[in-house]
């Protein structure tokens, strides 16, 4: 087995071990009868049970119609008055076509209208397409293909997103956020009829990611998964108080939002603040005034409020628990102990992945715990399952690092992607016996004992930055459509104190052709989301000449940044710069959030 990230692993928790776990329950104990009342969610949910997000919405909205359910730049919508907007909303969707089964395309930045459009769509049964609005041209137009949506709902702010889609691709039924409003005024604000009699099988949401490889593939969220993250994540990790209020800077089209804040809001009852944008510089100033006492986060955001001067607002708010993933253990305490969080909660999950792990025993430096079936395997240089000689996979040993494999059976059935041919490429069958099947994460973890683990890397063709994953093929695609490149090869490298790894691509240029740095990231941002431009460009006289490019892409990622003998290396200063040619603090620019500007 190839060795792992060194770094990662190196920082990464200790074993959990059982007087972890005994503190824990301690920790536990004010929580019991709530936890009690979602442990069953968690173990059994069978999928013709009527129960669904929209279902649980407005039982809440009839049971507390006056208490907060969204806060936005601190003004505050009831759950009465949410629940009547959505309704309205719902007779717009259905008079426009929209029933059981169809998709709902959303191209939206955060505000209440996107999660109300939400939750109109998820209570006729219907399916958000929860667009990415990073994405442009190409890419944007094979997520709305994906859709096949019935109505497409965008928000103004997303005005350059939306213009780049061709006329062809759009929907039958197009809304911008005025245009719907308008069609909803007068509408009926009774429940829809078909909330009631839906299926925890039906799907909710399409969540866009770029898998391992090639464009954005949508993977599917059922209600019956979504009520996972409500049990497991929401009821018996989070655990919040009906008074309570959870803070979302992270855009909604991202699971991490959508699905566990959204999940473990409506656990309590409690109110979703819903943040526009993140800004580290005002973040505890808006978490302040949405009167928060949570908030969700990736890793990345984390680092960022680090890396703010110190000032009273560190602990001028009220937050004690945080939900989310990628705290990097070395700054695990420091995060803690600065802005007074008393539990961090993190969880390792993925869109398209049937289990996800949780820190619900409150055990620093561990992506959780998870009670579902899963294996921890040796893999081979190109980041597959090594098989034996016999043709089955290897446990590794305890403690060890290896390739995540979560089981499918019916009791964790697997929702996939919309793709069949894609879904069924991340399907290891046969794995330990004839006839099983489990799903490749593509993710090195490490075993920390007591169903615990702690993330360490990511393998195969794709690298997670910004919160996002990047797929190479992608990148490629983009640099091979400049003039002056012949052929790329894209892939991820360390940056030491950052979370996830940036891009870093190897380019032969055409014969004679000169790079132009600035007009190539010019170039790069206009066909890329911005997380998705490479930070480190080397050029190279040739590159091997393979089908896959594997082999050296191994060599390549090693050698990194620092390792390039004479080749010239250009890094990212920004949309306003471009490309210049690489300096020695460069990578500390980056971990202190200094580059790329814009």
């Amino acid at each position: 087995m190839p060795s792992s990230d060194t770094h990662s692993e190196t920082s990464a928790a200790k074993g959990v071990g059982l007087t972890d776990l005994i503190r824990g329950v301690v920790k536990m104990a004010p929580h019991a009868p709530g936890m009690i009342k979602h442990a069953p969610g968690l173990i059994h949910r069978p999928p013709h049970a009527k129960r669904t997000i929209g279902s649980i919405f407005q039982k809440h909205a009839a049971a507390h119609p006056d208490r907060p359910f969204i806060r936005f730049e601190g003004r505050s919508l009831t759950y009465g008055e949410v629940n009547r907007r959505v309704n309205r909303y719902a007779a717009v969707l259905a008079d426009n076509g929209v029933g059981t089964g169809d998709t709902v395309a959303i191209l939206s930045k955060n505000n209440p209208t996107d999660l109300m459009v939400v939750l109109a769509t998820v209570k006729l049964g219907a399916v958000a397409g929860m667009l990415n609005y990073n994405q442009r041209d190409k890419v944007l137009s094979h997520s709305v293909s994906l859709l096949d949506a019935t109505v497409l709902v965008h928000d103004p702010d997303c005005a350059e997103a939306f213009e780049s889609i061709p006329s062809d691709a759009l929907p039958p039924h197009v809304f911008d956020f005025a245009a719907f409003d308008e069609a909803s005024a007068g509408r009926s604000e009774e429940n829809p009829t078909v909330t009631a009699t839906l299926p925890a099988s039906t799907k909710a949401f399409y969540i866009f990611t770029s898998g391992t490889t090639g464009m954005p593939k949508a993977s599917v969220m059922s209600h019956n998964r979504w009520f996972a993250n409500l049990s497991g994540i929401g009821g018996l990790a989070v655990r919040l108080r009906h008074s309570d209020t959870m803070y979302v800077p992270l855009p909604l089209y991202h699971n991490n939002a959508l699905s566990v804040s959204l999940g473990s809001v409506l656990a309590a009852g409690a109110c979703i603040a819903i943040g526009r944008s993140f800004s580290a510089s005002k973040f505890w100033d808006d978490v302040i005034l949405n009167r928060a006492t949570s908030f969700c986060y990736i890793g990345e955001l984390c680092r960022y409020l680090l890396a703010q001067p110190e000032k009273p607002t560190d602990r001028q708010h009220a937050v004690k628990v945080i939900i989310g993933n990628g705290m990097r253990p070395e700054i695990w305490d420091e995060f803690a102990e600065r802005f007074g969080i008393e539990r961090i909660v993190e969880f390792y999950g993925a869109s398209e992945l049937n289990l996800a792990f949780v820190n619900a025993f409150s055990v620093k430096r561990t992506a959780g715990f998870c009670p579902l079936p899963y294996k921890i395997v040796e893999y081979d240089e190109h980041g597959d399952p090594k098989r034996d000689g016999d043709g089955r996979l290897a446990e590794v040993g305890k403690g060890g690092t290896g390739l995540l494999i979560a089981e499918i059976s019916e009791r964790v059935p697997l929702d996939g992607y919309t793709d069949a041919e894609a879904t069924e490429k991340k399907v290891i069958r046969d794995a330990f016996k004839s006839g099983d099947a489990y799903f490749n994460s593509g993710d090195l973890v490490r075993d920390q004992g007591w169903a615990h683990i702690a993330f360490v890397d990511r393998l195969g063709d794709t690298f997670r930055w910004k919160g996002e994953n990047v797929a190479t093929t992608e990148v490629e695609g983009a640099l091979d459509s400049y003039a002056a490149i012949a052929q790329s090869v894209v892939y991820g490298v360390d940056v030491e104190k950052t979370d996830g790894k940036p891009g870093m691509a190897a380019v032969k240029l055409r014969e004679g052709a000169d790079l132009e740095p600035q007009k190539l990231a010019d170039h790069l941002y206009r066909h890329l989301p911005a997380y998705a431009v490479p930070l480190f460009i080397r050029v190279v006289d040739d590159l091997e000449q393979t089908s896959t490019f594997k082999n050296r892409k191994v060599e390549l990622r090693d050698e990194g940044y620092s390792d390039t003998g004479d080749d010239p290396v250009y890094v990212l200063a920004g949309r306003d710069r471009g490309y210049v040619d690489f300096y020695e603090d460069y990578p500390a620019d980056v971990a202190n959030a200094k580059a790329p500007k814009g």
